[in-house]
């Protein structure tokens, strides 16, 4: 699927809020509703749209302490590892990466020393390296900075 600047303008705008009305939509990006309409059945069957979230506010939801773990398998641990991560409460995501470390996550809960049992529990079969979570920069780029070969044309 081709993709133009409306339809990255639609994404930029059900980034901010996925739960506006299609009328609302059709408003902010200057085109009738039964074409934003068609636009985002499109971008769900050729799946650039894959489902529609909501973001947690972890602290208010009691989990005030999160940190970033980069996770390295100790030799032959990775299904042992990724069979208990993929249950544990509080992991955000978990990403396998390149580099020096294994994976990636993030981790929420109530205290260091939860994360210290983190740490501990999952000891037999990987290192870990922690930083934890002091603050959050807000993000505010646009898809529509971007063109076709996904390389930045203009600052928003």
């Amino acid at each position: 699927m081709k993709i133009d600047e409306i339809d990255l303008n639609i994404l930029d705008e059900l980034k901010k809020d996925s739960r506006q009305s299609i009328r609302e939509l059709s408003k902010k990006v200057n085109l009738s509703p039964p074409s934003v309409s068609e636009r985002i059945k499109k971008m769900e069957e050729s799946s650039i749209i894959e489902g529609y979230t909501l973001r947690i506010n972890e602290k208010a939801l009691g989990l005030p302490v999160q940190c970033l773990m980069d996770i390295t398998i100790k030799n032959g641990k990775y299904g042992i590892f990724q069979e208990k991560i993929a249950t544990y409460p509080g992991i955000s995501y978990c990403y396998r990466i390149t580099g020096s470390a294994c994976f990636s996550l993030k981790y929420s809960t109530t205290t260091l020393e939860k994360i210290e049992a983190f740490i501990a529990d999952f000891n037999s079969v990987a290192t870990t390296l922690t930083h934890v979570i002091l603050s959050e920069v807000p993000m505010n780029w646009s898809y529509s900075t971007f063109d076709q070969e996904h390389t930045f044309l203009k600052q928003k």
